[in-house]
């Protein structure tokens, strides 16, 4: 399979019309969103699309771990250093029928962190792949890098584990993302300050959430206000809760989505959970993705079952299953 890029034109597998671009994010290390992002990319494949797994982890790439791979010669870490051409060029190909990977940066003190423009050739390096769908693993925490990673897709995924610590640093991470969001539409002065302000949580106006912001944006400017709130209601990211063990565990992804819409006027799309499994954890220890190790396990089950719900209005995939 030929993984294409922009200026090669539209002739390319997967035109532009037809890509779709998944991030894989959250806020916190350990939730499982590398496990996630590739059994998903396999799903897709074998649904039929052309996938790339992306590993945006800048400062420590182990995708291909999962996949049982060596790390490969050329890596993003070529690409931000102008070593290669474009990003075909870091494209490995695997073993697994229309799937291809591009591995993180390879150095990494100083790839971690990317300075500005590095960072939008990445995204626009990312964006210019013509296949069916791209899926961006992404780093831990809420950086201004890893937000502007998540916010590149329509398919915004965020992981989450059943546990007090994590469900916090998701809403913190959900918060920064759409205060992230806004700010870099909104050239307005003003506004941009209280932004910045709604993003310091001990600030003095006592700034907390997107309501706050969109009021007083329209004391500012009625029009930005009005935006904002259109903003608002089109930012609908996906969420999945992950090593789910009882049935409370699979009430909080319910709880998360009420609590978003209630208190931040976010609506959250609770896509399905992933159950724990002992299926898991060997599948990692042996190098091979659990779809394909442990299909028939429960953990895969919910995989394919989420898969599913994510591609549904995709049917030029779903007519070519099996």
């Amino acid at each position: 399979m030929a993984f294409l890029s922009a200026d090669q034109g539209e002739g390319g597998e997967g035109g532009e019309g037809r890509r779709s671009i998944w991030t894989i994010g959250g806020g916190k290390g350990g939730t499982g969103k590398t496990f996630i992002a590739v059994n998903l990319g396999i799903c897709l494949s074998r649904f039929g699309g052309d996938v790339v797994l992306v590993d945006t982890d800048l400062g420590g790439a182990n995708i291909h771990t999962f996949l049982g791979l060596s790390f490969p010669p050329r890596t993003l870490s070529d690409l931000i250093k102008k070593r290669v051409e474009g990003i075909r060029d870091v494209v490995v190909d695997t073993e697994i029928p229309n799937l291809g990977l591009v591995v993180g940066a390879q150095d990494l003190l100083n790839a971690a962190n990317p300075k500005e423009p590095q960072k939008w050739k990445l995204i626009r390096h990312i964006n210019s792949l013509q296949v069916d769908y791209i899926i961006l693993d992404l780093g831990a925490g809420n950086s201004f890098n890893v937000l502007d990673f998540f916010l590149m897709s329509e398919n915004e995924i965020l992981v989450v584990t059943p546990e007090p610590t994590c469900i916090e640093n998701t809403y913190r991470f959900i918060k920064s993302a759409f205060f992230r969001k806004v700010k870099r539409i909104i050239s307005h002065f003003g506004v941009k300050e209280i932004i910045d302000m709604a993003m310091d949580q001990g600030n003095e106006r006592g700034i907390k959430t997107p309501f706050d912001i969109i009021e007083l944006a329209g004391e500012i400017d009625k029009s930005i206000g009005l935006r904002l709130e259109q903003e608002l209601e089109n930012f609908k990211p996906k969420l999945i809760v992950n090593q789910v063990r009882t049935k409370g565990d699979i009430d909080i992804g319910f709880s998360i989505r009420s609590a978003f819409l209630k208190y931040f006027g976010i609506s959250i799309d609770y896509v399905g959970y992933i159950v724990y499994d002992d299926n898991v954890w060997q599948s990692i220890k042996k190098r091979k993705p659990l779809v394909l190790e442990f299909p028939q396990s429960r953990a895969s089950q919910c995989i394919n079952e989420i898969t599913l719900k994510l591609i549904i209005d995709k049917p030029f995939l779903l007519s070519s299953e099996g």
